[in-house]
């Protein structure tokens, strides 16, 4: 039996079958997969060298669509989304029109040339940024992003906090990301969150939370497992720890998923396995209808053992 059909069967005891999305109140948007970083766990396989990038016409398809439909939250993400040149559009636009914005960010891209206006644009514009940061220690966080990825990182944190970022009280989002280090599942999220809050008490930064993902078994991250012969293994305890607690919480039943060529999709592990959302519902940003969409088949296959293993894992963090 494979993976897919065993995720299948896996619903199918949880009666939800088929999975369906219940409503949709975030639109996911991947800018493109150019990326200042290389790193080890990414599913997107971005990087320097990478050219794709969302044209101006579906930019302008996005803030129609974040303006005149139902949903709250444009979350932006890549690659390193900040490197679009049409990047502060997006969110200014976005903002102005009353769109809760979310930016996923690298931190080392602040510090990018070019890109230092970005700390002023984010003083006058207050997205929540969601910043991926895998791990609290030097040594591990530079074997997984690149040598000196960690004191850049630092660096960013603190300008950020002067700027209210993370500060209780300030309504200024700092989040942090964190992935394991290899073939294994995140412990508790609460105890991961203490202890980063902890270590980085000593460089003077905080946060507001931190959010625990799993590493999905696609993309860069993937051929990592292969070439160090823990694929096999590493997909079979996702599959064991299934819990059909996390079914409800999936990111998939609020989120639609729009690749840098203006596809959509369920979520963006599916749409980096090619995974478009089918038909009758609409598959692009320019046939976008959002009750057909709010109410969708959800597409499933082996990977979905990464969002509903243990605890869970969404763009929000851990579901259960």
């Amino acid at each position: 039996m494979s993976i897919s059909t065993a995720f299948h069967d896996k619903l199918n005891g949880a009666c939800t079958v088929p999975l369906q999305a219940h409503g949709l109140e975030v639109l996911q948007v991947n800018l493109g997969y150019r990326c200042n970083m290389e790193c080890r766990h990414c599913h997107v396989n971005a990087g320097p060298d990478r050219k794709e990038i969302m044209s101006s016409e579906n930019i302008d398809r996005v803030i129609d669509i974040v303006s005149g439909n139902g949903i709250s939250t444009l979350d932006i993400t890549g690659g390193a989304p900040e490197l679009h040149p049409e990047f502060t559009r997006l969110v200014r636009e976005a903002m102005t029109a009353g769109c809760h914005v979310i930016v996923r960010c690298n931190l080392t891209v602040l510090l990018e040339p070019g890109m230092e206006h970005l700390f002023e644009f984010y003083a006058d514009f207050p997205v929540e940024i969601v910043a991926s940061f895998p791990y609290y220690r030097e040594a591990d966080l530079d074997r997984m992003r690149g040598a000196g990825s960690f004191a850049k990182s630092i660096r960013v944190m603190k300008r950020l906090n002067q700027m209210g970022y993370g500060v209780p009280g300030s309504g200024r989002v700092l989040n942090l990301v964190y992935n394991p280090g290899g073939a294994f599942l995140p412990a508790s999220q609460c105890s991961l969150e203490a202890e980063f809050k902890n270590a980085l008490e000593k460089h003077d930064i905080v946060f507001s939370r931190l959010l625990s993902l799993v590493n999905m078994p696609i993309g860069r991250f993937r051929d990592f497992l292969v070439r160090t012969n823990n694929y096999d293994a590493y997909v079979k305890r996702l599959a064991d720890a299934f819990n059909p607690d996390t079914l409800a919480g999936v990111m998939c039943r609020q989120i639609v998923s729009v690749a840098w060529d203006g596809r959509l999709f369920d979520c963006d592990f599916n749409q980096m396995l090619d995974m478009p959302i089918e038909p009758p519902y609409p598959g692009r940003l320019e046939d976008f209808d959002y009750d057909m969409l709010a109410n969708r088949r959800i597409i499933v296959g082996n990977h979905c053992f990464g969002c509903t293993a243990g605890q869970g894992s969404s763009c929000g963090g851990a579901i259960d």
